[in-house]
């Protein structure tokens, strides 16, 4: 039990983190001895032993959904039994002192989450916990729907544990300048914290989360050119299922079958798949259904359906498959990348390509660089973000790198924008350079956005800014290509 009074003299610990099963002080998480930014008027004695479970057992800094600290009044996350045990905190009740929402709890299966007053601004000093919880066996696939906070990652931040509390690993912290990442716990658990300083506020964050089965049961591999599913034949064995009963929405496509696994491999523009843009991201959508099998030992009747969606996403690939709730119904979503090329041609008219490896050019000659997707969509366009070269293809961060155009801005007097954020290729040139006098031969990397063609309000349609800032209503992809080497003829 707690008891908070004022004292005097030394402030010895702050920000206690106990989860109620400690023999002493000790053993509690904190910030080292005589660390704090409090006043006496937050003292606090506590016996470590009792009886009886309190809420100061299943309550707190470790899983979030409520709290036996004086901060709860006014916070609202005060535990329910609050008046049995925690009472002595505070002289006024919890509902009447409550400002701010309530924030963090416990959370399974699928659903989303956001920081307090979302998407308005959050208050001051936030600490937010979520305990995200799938089904035994199963693991949490978490995104990042939208993200703005302070700028300054010391300051406001959200860290993800892979694991029922803050103890566990950490499997990544964002902040303002972070992407929209997508986290997977290695168990059915997972812990979310986001924290505010007392000075600083942004508009916070929205996050979702979905149960998923184990990758050997079913995966989605994504590309811009093609989906590839692939189904562990004893999954659908134990749904009463062969891979000869599976087909999906163009009838004509059919999978191919080994000894283990059932295999459908297709353009993202054939057999039926649909695309969607939700919130300026593309989505490939398709959907894997069974005729009815009187194979093996289980006999269904209903119909089997597995709902396949491809998002596409940033350069990382990832895939993993998901389980609904009702009936024998399944989803397999896995995020992708846009496959993109960068190639030279001869002149601005940009008809004839250039093959010759390494590409030789003469001093101030001008170079002519396309940049478009691998399969033509004139529903996406592209937008040159930044392009640097560099004597090192391998980084682009080497304090020898010459950079061209960085956020949409250029940076070398010579670069020339032809086609940039209005169609699905961009073009640009500019001359070779004294740079590649000083080095045998020269790499060039460029980043591209790539957002729907439909959304007038997206990244890609801002042109150069000079100031990083986050675009509200919109999202967009990126891609980053290497084109090379170039070397000076002589």
């Amino acid at each position: 039990m707690a008891h908070f009074g004022n004292g005097s003299g030394q402030i010895w610990l702050d920000d206690v983190s106990c989860t109620g099963h400690e023999s002493s002080l000790s053993q509690c998480r904190h910030y080292g001895y005589g660390n704090h930014n409090c006043g006496h008027h937050e003292d606090a004695g506590v016996v470590c032993q009792a009886d009886h479970t309190s809420c100061r057992h299943n309550c707190g800094y470790n899983v979030g959904s409520c709290s036996c600290t004086s901060s709860c009044q006014r916070y609202g996350n005060c535990c329910p039994d609050y008046n049995d045990y925690c009472y002595s905190t505070t002289t006024a009740e919890p509902a009447t002192t409550n400002v701010n929402p309530q924030c963090g709890g416990y959370l399974s299966g699928s659903g989303s989450f956001s920081s307090p007053y979302y998407p308005n601004y959050y208050h001051d000093n936030a600490h937010c916990v979520w305990r995200l919880s799938a089904p035994s066996g199963q693991r949490i696939l978490l995104t990042f729907a939208d993200l703005e906070l302070e700028r300054c990652c010391d300051c406001d931040y959200i860290t993800v544990y892979d694991g029922p509390s803050v103890y566990y690993s950490q499997l990544g912290q964002l902040c303002y300048n972070s992407s929209l990442d997508t986290f997977h716990s290695s168990s059915s658990d997972m812990t979310v914290v986001f924290r505010s300083d007392r000075e600083g506020v942004s508009r916070g964050f929205r996050a979702e989360f979905i149960s998923s089965l184990p990758t050997d049961k079913g995966r989605v591999e994504c590309s811009s050119d093609n989906m590839n599913i692939v189904i562990s034949r004893s999954f659908l064995s134990s749904q009463g299922y062969s891979g000869h009963d599976l087909y999906i929405n163009d009838e004509h496509c059919r999978p191919t079958i080994n000894n283990y696994q059932v295999v459908f491999n297709f353009p993202l523009n054939r057999c039926g798949t649909v695309r969607e843009f939700e919130r300026g991201r593309v989505i490939y959508q398709n959907a894997v259904r069974g005729h009815g099998s009187s194979s093996g030992e289980i006999t269904r009747q209903s119909g089997f359906k597995l709902s396949v969606a491809c998002h596409m996403e940033k350069d990382s690939v990832s895939q993993i498959m998901y389980e609904a709730f009702e009936g024998i119904d399944f989803n397999i979503t896995g995020t992708g990348r846009f496959n993109t090329t960068m190639a030279f041609f001869t002149s601005g008219s940009f008809y004839q390509q250039i093959y010759e490896s390494p590409y030789k050019v003469s001093l101030n000659e001008y170079m002519y660089v396309q940049v478009s997707l691998r399969r033509d969509d004139s529903s996406l366009v592209l937008f040159l973000d930044t392009c640097v070269a560099s004597p090192n293809p391998h980084d682009y961060a080497d304090y020898r790198a010459y950079y061209l155009l960085v956020n949409g801005c250029p940076r070398d007097n010579t670069f020339s924008s032809h086609v940039s954020g209005s169609r699905s290729y961009a073009r640009f040139s500019f001359q070779a350079f004294k740079f590649l006098r000083a080095h045998p031969s020269v790499y060039l990397q460029c980043k591209v956005l790539i957002c729907p063609a439909n959304d007038y309000n997206s990244r890609c349609r801002q042109g150069c800014r000079t100031r990083k800032t986050r675009s509200l209503g919109s999202q967009h992809q990126t891609a980053t290509m290497v084109l090379g080497p170039i070397t000076l003829e002589g």
